[in-house]
């Protein structure tokens, strides 16, 4: 069967099912759903592109092939997992392979009354790419299918007054897993994560040099993650994890060294630092600046004179 070459919304887990040919879900907001060899999963029934009202975390347990989110392909490996929150673009799986994996869909109404409604949208990781995945160590993998296999077993259980507090539990530990293995991942890979930063300042550098910040704005992590070919919630994660600051505050932090260069060795009036780098009105410069130094610039500029 062609797949269908257009974009669907699915306002319910029960449509996801029904559309890949699944059993209709024991729960109508929330699924688990195991595929491998002998109940394989059959994009052909699914539209390419969707859009889901509800969270989804894949984990891979056994791959070879590849996966497609969004418009993104990801060469996938065994104890891989990806999140994703409501109204991202979801693109259809393919396999090139026998894979193993399992396919969370948990509607936001599922959550609704507990603390986890709110702090699910604390986890940064839902709002990653696909080549953020987030990679299993062997023991990791085991926890985490561990917890898999409970939520499993209670959702083909008998529902009970207590089936949403445990299965809502279980989710819980899950998420607060896979920030615990996320920062474990941002450690391992610190060498590449430095590079990643290094190049973050080189870019801001090159920015404000080259007098982009006078014709374009101040630059925004949109910008940066852009031009560094990672998400922004990723970015700032990473720069969390090496310097204590997410994008927003170097890019603060590199605007008010700035600043502070040109307040120190040129004559140009506040108002002209300001629209120099970037910012549309100099009263904004000034309360950045006294933000982070204290000081107004004409202080720190007065006080660098009387140094010198």
């Amino acid at each position: 069967m062609k797949r269908q070459n257009k974009l669907i919304r699915f306002t319910s887990i029960a449509d996801v099912h029904q559309a890949f040919g699944l059993p209709k879900p024991q729960n109508p907001l929330v699924s688990l759903t195991r595929f491998d060899k002998d109940s394989p999963f059959n994009p052909d029934k699914a539209p390419i592109y969707d859009v889901l009202d509800f969270y989804k975390i894949t984990f891979i347990t056994e791959s070879s092939g590849r996966l497609e989110y969004g418009q993104d392909y990801y060469d996938f490996k065994e104890g891989s997992m990806m999140f994703m929150a409501p109204n991202q673009l979801v693109g259809a799986t393919e396999y090139t392979d026998v894979a193993s994996s399992y396919v969370m869909l948990i509607h936001p109404d599922f959550l609704l009354g507990y603390p986890l409604a709110k702090k699910i949208k604390q986890y940064g990781y839902f709002s990653y790419s696909v080549n953020e995945a987030l990679h299993l160590s062997d023991n990791e993998k085991e926890v985490i299918l561990s917890v898999y296999r409970i939520i499993e077993k209670e959702l083909h259980s008998r529902i009970d007054e207590f089936s949403q507090d445990v299965v809502i539990a279980q989710v819980e530990l899950l998420l607060s897993y896979a920030n615990r293995f996320y920062k474990r991942q941002f450690i391992t890979r610190k060498a590449v994560n430095n590079d990643l930063l290094q190049k973050m300042e080189a870019l801001l550098d090159e920015y404000f040099n080259s007098r982009q910040s006078l014709r374009r704005g101040i630059p925004t992590v949109h910008y940066l993650s852009a031009q560094l070919h990672v998400s922004p919630g990723y970015l700032s994660d990473v720069l969390r994890s090496l310097i204590g600051q997410s994008a927003q505050q170097l890019i603060h932090t590199k605007l008010i060294d700035k600043a502070k260069e040109k307040l120190s060795t040129t004559p140009l009036a506040v108002s002209e630092i300001a629209y120099e780098l970037g910012f549309e009105h100099p009263q904004s410069f000034s309360k950045l600046f006294r933000q982070k130094t204290r000081q107004s610039p004409l202080e720190f500029r007065a006080g660098f004179d009387r140094h010198r």
